[in-house]
């Protein structure tokens, strides 16, 4: 049987007063703390991030992405509009066509950055 892996911890527990109640003065209220964690869950969706990098270079509407990704257009649209909750895309409309973009420069550093890091190792 393997032998479970576990992080290194200290042999005794002991904390430094000083340092918690500094972390603990700038921590993120608990709101902030769950949308954080809810945009990093859908980046860990290979599709969503696909359709960010996607975005990223082009505004492109649902059946631009469909052909890109070898999907449904449904299946696009699901992913869209998780997405959309969380203000990663947005969309603006042309007469009959719908087209996406990223949010905001935000989204674009934050995958920048993700790519960077992920291409680092």
């Amino acid at each position: 049987m393997k032998e479970k892996e576990y992080s290194p911890s200290c042999e005794a527990f002991a904390f430094d007063k000083e340092k918690v109640e500094r972390v603990a003065a700038e921590m993120i209220p608990e709101g902030q703390a769950s949308e954080l964690a809810s945009t990093f869950k859908a980046l860990g969706d290979p599709v969503r991030a696909k359709i960010l990098y996607a975005l990223s270079n082009e505004e492109l509407c649902v059946c631009d992405i469909s052909v890109l990704l070898n999907m449904s257009e449904s299946a696009i649209s699901h992913h869209l509009r998780v997405l959309r909750s969380l203000r990663l895309v947005k969309y603006r409309k042309e007469g009959r066509m719908v087209f996406y973009s990223l949010d905001d420069e935000h989204i674009l550093n934050l995958l920048e950055e993700c790519l960077s890091h992920v291409r680092h190792s």
